[in-house]
């Protein structure tokens, strides 16, 4: 054979380091591992993840699946060297979505995507999402972390992740008995949680922000934006133990205006009084800075409350005490009305 005039190429040069990859994955090992629940079978490393049903818990289970991201909060991430909390936001974006079915987390996926397969920030964000699973009760099964040169920039990365839950099907929450008077019970948001950072990027350009200034007397303003997103698993879980939950939704793209009505019949709607709960401060800066009006507010940003509840108006008193002991900060935020005819909205906020 004749000799190449050239060297042979290594999947090194086009910047895919493969002995570092398998180093991330000897960690990931490890950070997963705390999290397993009964019925996971083998753990990470495995071309897929394995886990025993509980079939001796139900009478007929339903699996309930969902898929989500942190959006451009990441680039937030990236600018303020801040790795820690993006996991705990990926899991609650997920956990929160199965949760809106009335289901309980138990296996979580993630994928990872980086320019360059950099170990410690790998690290970092896997540690994340291991701590985001220990709130959800769920088992990091798995994954994927791919190094994609040419793709991302060295420093940028994508996460996306992926949650399997279990529900009774008899107790499957949809909003099909969600009736007139019924009450609405918002859950506090831990701030902006995930949804609508390409706007609150915006408004730090256009007004000069500095992600390092003060903020509130505390954080700073970088600190403050990068708030994880809470988990509310456990506290509703144990609710719905005790009060029949008619429907819940969790507040993510499409703010307060939108997600309300997602769970509810139609004809009728959601009404809100918006003096029942505090703005928190980081919601009120990213309004009053970027001078955006209230209605654009609602329909980008939570607005302070994580979740909806729908319950009875006998069951709202109750409700709201087990939240309060279970440590969430509930208030009674409006109720369920006819659908006016004359208007399209399916939540008004007053």
């Amino acid at each position: 054979m004749a000799e190449r005039d050239t060297p042979s190429l290594r999947y090194r040069d086009a910047g895919v380091d493969i002995d570092r990859g398998s180093r991330l994955v000897d960690r990931i090992r490890a950070i997963a591992s705390r999290t397993y629940r009964p019925g996971v079978i083998g753990g990470v490393g495995g071309f897929a993840s394995l886990y025993r049903l509980p079939v001796d818990r139900y009478r007929s289970p339903v699996l309930v699946s969902a898929a989500d991201g942190v959006g451009t909060k990441l680039r937030l991430a990236v600018e303020t060297s801040s790795y820690d909390t993006v996991g705990i936001d990926l899991v609650a974006m997920c956990a929160n979505d199965v949760l809106a079915q009335g289901a309980e987390p138990v296996l979580f996926l993630d994928y990872l995507a980086m320019g360059r397969l950099e170990l410690t920030t790998a690290q970092i964000v896997i540690e994340g999402i291991a701590r985001g699973c220990d709130i959800a009760g769920a088992s990091l099964v798995g994954g994927e972390c791919a190094e994609m040169p040419g793709v991302y920039a060295s420093e940028d990365f994508d996460l996306a992740g992926f949650c399997l839950g279990i529900v009774e099907e008899d107790r499957i929450v949809d909003g099909r008995d969600v009736h007139p008077g019924d009450r609405i019970i918002g859950l506090a948001s831990s701030g902006l949680h995930s949804n609508g950072f390409s706007l609150v990027r915006k408004v730090i350009e256009t007004s000069g922000a500095s992600l390092s200034a003060p903020f509130d007397g505390g954080d700073s303003l970088g600190a403050r934006l990068m708030t994880p997103t809470r988990i509310y698993v456990r506290a509703v879980r144990a609710l719905m133990d005790a009060v029949p939950v008619k429907g819940i939704a969790h507040v993510t793209g499409g703010g307060l205006a939108l997600n309300l009505g997602r769970s509810i019949p139609a004809g009728l709607c959601a009404r809100l009084d918006r003096q029942t709960w505090p703005v928190p401060p980081i919601v009120r800066w990213v309004r009053d800075t970027g001078g955006i009006a209230d209605d654009e507010m609602h329909r980008t940003f939570n607005c302070g409350i994580g979740m909806a509840l729908y319950v009875s108006a006998h069951h709202a008193g109750d409700a709201v005490r087990l939240l309060e002991e279970a440590g969430e900060r509930p208030a009674v935020i409006g109720e369920v009305l006819h659908a006016d005819g004359r208007r399209p909205e399916r939540v008004l906020i007053d």
